[in-house]
């Protein structure tokens, strides 16, 4: 066994640092963009069932689901920024070290878990603080709750992800989400089909879900003879190991949790149009985050073979991969727009469908929101990512928070108030304001990249 995975990580790291990149690439993100497609989808789909029960209850889930994320936008931070310096180390060839640093980071991993299982009977207070309404709390309160235990084993499936990512294992992180996405799926069906349940069941098909991730996960990284092991030597916090991942982390937590943060403001904000609306806008951001979120995996794996090259010294590579990444998630942001804008008004139509009948006010609301949003989010995220993979590469984290502040807090809550305050605009706004920000977003990465692109050129004494 130790031979064999030997030979396997060995193996993948040469082809990294040799192989033609449009092929590296393309093997390495597109089960990572079927991933993060596939996740998206199946939190439509559970948004979707929700809906089976009534509009609120639909709401609910997509204001709640968003604080959630919030919350697991801490150990995702950690979990890429640490994964950046674990492919550093494999580029390099540094087989002690990698080994060192993913122990680290599962240790890290069980400190934020100790205070999140800590803090879950404060679960009201979150809510309130978050500025929930309080008709959301009563109806979501317990399924929160589940929620926050699920985030708990999220941390390690995080980690897990982002190791088998760093050794190129794109295809197990594959395998195991979609028995992951059918084992949720079928659960949340059977709890609300079958049995009549409450958004609450549909939180713990979450749970259950997760588990089956964590216990493979446990099997595959305890295995002898891998570089990437995780050994109980490895889970002691080094200071000379843990500085270095938390110094590229925290910038990546700060712009997640931030980010998130923000849209639950955003959420908040839209509350004075309504629940509906609150509902709708979760919806649009979940049909156009099937495409931006397969472009996001696109990035990381591109990420981690930039990563790489450039432990290996290779840095005319490392160029390259970002070149042919942006125009991968053009192509792919194009099509994914063409195919959203002739979907939405079936999606609309399931979404507002419940067992009370149609809501059209509320599928005419998605609509509206919706069309917005595709144009301003699918093709500009797909540019903003494949510059935020370049970043992420060169350490530049604190650059990427500051392209998201200015992304959430001045293109996105300060036009969304300046409307709100000084138009008669209703909720069509909310489409307005995503539209803008993202793209306005897009065209900040690109003007940063520049800066990024030549003094990387220079360095390396390679052409502009």
């Amino acid at each position: 066994m130790k031979k064999t995975e030997n030979i396997r990580d060995e193996g993948f790291r040469n082809y990294a640092l040799q192989a033609n990149m449009w092929a590296v690439l393309l093997k390495t993100g597109t089960p990572l963009a079927f991933y993060q497609a596939l996740n998206t989808l199946y939190k439509m789909l559970d948004s979707l069932m929700a809906s089976h029960i009534n509009a609120e209850a639909v709401s609910a889930v997509a204001y709640l689901s968003q604080i959630n994320i919030t919350v697991s936008s801490i150990g995702m931070g950690l979990a890429i920024g640490s994964s950046l310096k674990i492919s550093e180390a494999y580029g390099a060839g540094n087989y002690e070290l990698v080994g060192r640093r993913v122990g680290n980071l599962f240790a890290l991993c069980a400190l934020l878990d100790a205070v999140l299982l800590f803090s879950i009977p404060f679960t009201p207070a979150i809510l309130r603080f978050a500025g929930t309404p309080e008709e959301l709390i009563h109806i979501g309160g317990t399924y929160f709750a589940v929620e926050m235990t699920g985030l708990a084993v999220t941390f390690f499936n995080n980690a897990y992800i982002a190791v088998e990512r760093a050794r190129g294992n794109t295809k197990r992180i594959f395998c195991l989400n979609m028995a992951v996405i059918a084992i949720k799926l079928s659960l949340t069906a059977f709890f609300v089909y079958i049995l009549h349940s409450g958004i609450t069941m549909i939180a713990l098909a979450s749970v259950i879900s997760q588990l089956f991730l964590m216990v493979n996960g446990l099997y595959h990284i305890m295995k002898k003879g891998s570089a990437f092991r995780l050994s109980a030597e490895n889970l002691r916090l080094k200071k000379e190991i843990v500085l270095p991942l938390l110094q590229l982390s925290l910038p990546v937590i700060a712009e997640k949790a931030a980010f998130s943060a923000g849209k639950v403001i955003v959420n908040s904000m839209c509350s004075v149009y309504g629940a509906l609306t609150v509902g709708a806008l979760g919806i649009s951001n979940n049909i156009t985050g099937i495409f931006s979120n397969a472009q996001s995996g696109y990035q990381e794996g591109c990420s981690a073979i930039i990563s790489q090259n450039l432990g290996g010294k290779k840095p005319e590579r490392a160029l390259e991969a970002f070149r042919k990444i942006f125009i991968i998630n053009l192509i792919f942001g194009s099509l994914g727009l063409m195919i959203s804008l002739v979907s939405i008004n079936t999606l609309s139509y399931l979404y507002a469908y419940s067992s009370e009948g149609l809501n059209v006010e509320f599928q005419n609301i998605i609509r509206n929101i919706f069309k917005y949003d595709s144009l301003g989010t699918i093709v500009p995220w797909g540019i903003s990512a494949s510059v935020m993979a370049f970043m992420y590469s060169l350490g530049e984290t604190r650059k990427i928070l500051f392209i998201n502040v200015c992304r959430l807090f001045l293109f996105r809550i300060l036009l969304l108030w300046c409307l709100q305050r000084f138009t008669s605009m209703g909720s069509e706004s909310v489409g307005i304001v995503m539209m803008a920000s993202n793209s306005l977003t897009a065209v900040l990465a690109c003007v940063l990249a520049v800066f990024d692109v030549r003094n990387f050129c220079r360095k390396n004494q390679l052409a502009f």
